[in-house]
């Protein structure tokens, strides 16, 4: 008897008419088939349908990754011939992006993501593009005309007749062939950093050039105001 009042006293905790509906109609389509299951599911995400409308709400009005305004999404997205001039980009990821085309002339694209990006014909002119993630990116005929790339990531890129007219590639990693090829025509230098382009490159003897990468611990090293530039990149969480 003391085991019965017990069990009676305990309090059922409550269950709402929207849990009751979701649970009556996924025990339906477990037992009506593939078919129903498909009609049960539709019925079931209809329900949250208010729910996350406001949390899309939400999301829109912080306006970027981690509360950054400028980390834009555009993830494989087809963006060709899309105009982005004079825009703060910084942290943006355009990963596998279709760019062909684009602009983003006098951008700030600092700490950005282009991997496996197809970036052909795309004006990058005097856009700031230190930092940025762009290995194994299509970047033929690209316009780098005076903008700056220290610290950029090329690996296994195609910059075939890119456009690199006063371009700075401070620290920047690129293939030695990709080097090679860059150094026949480079030249000019940056307005901003007031770089040569061909002595961010490396371009000149094989000693001159084994000494130009970051890599080499006789190379140049990362100055500590380039280590606190990238570091004000980096997310700062809301409180």
């Amino acid at each position: 008897m003391a085991l019965t009042m017990r069990r009676a006293s305990v309090a059922r905790p409550a269950v709402s008419s929207r849990s009751r509906t979701v649970t009556v109609q996924a025990s339906a389509a477990k037992h009506l088939g593939a078919g129903a299951a498909a009609v049960a599911l539709a019925a079931t995400l209809s329900l949250a349908g208010p729910a996350l409308a406001d949390l899309n709400a939400y999301e829109a009005a912080t306006g970027g990754e981690f509360g950054i305004g400028s980390a834009m999404q555009y993830g494989e997205a087809d963006i060709q011939g899309k105009d982005f001039s004079n825009q703060d980009l910084r942290r943006s990821n355009f990963t596998s992006a279709d760019c062909r085309n684009a602009t983003f002339k006098g951008s700030n694209l600092q700490g950005a993501y282009f991997i496996k990006a197809v970036t052909f014909r795309t004006n990058f002119e005097d856009a700031n593009l230190s930092d940025v993630l762009m290995d194994r990116a299509t970047m033929v005929e690209a316009n780098l005309k005076n903008a700056i790339l220290q610290r950029a990531v090329f690996t296994r890129s195609d910059l075939k007749d890119a456009v690199i007219e006063g371009a700075d590639f401070t620290n920047a990693l690129l293939d030695k062939t990709q080097v090679m090829a860059l150094c026949k025509y480079a030249g000019g230098v940056n307005p901003v950093t007031g770089v040569d382009t061909r002595k961010s490159l490396g371009c000149g003897g094989q000693r001159k050039y084994k000494a130009s990468y970051p890599s080499n611990p006789d190379g140049p090293q990362v100055q500590e105001d380039e280590k606190e530039a990238f570091r004000k990149t980096l997310p700062t969480y809301r409180n």
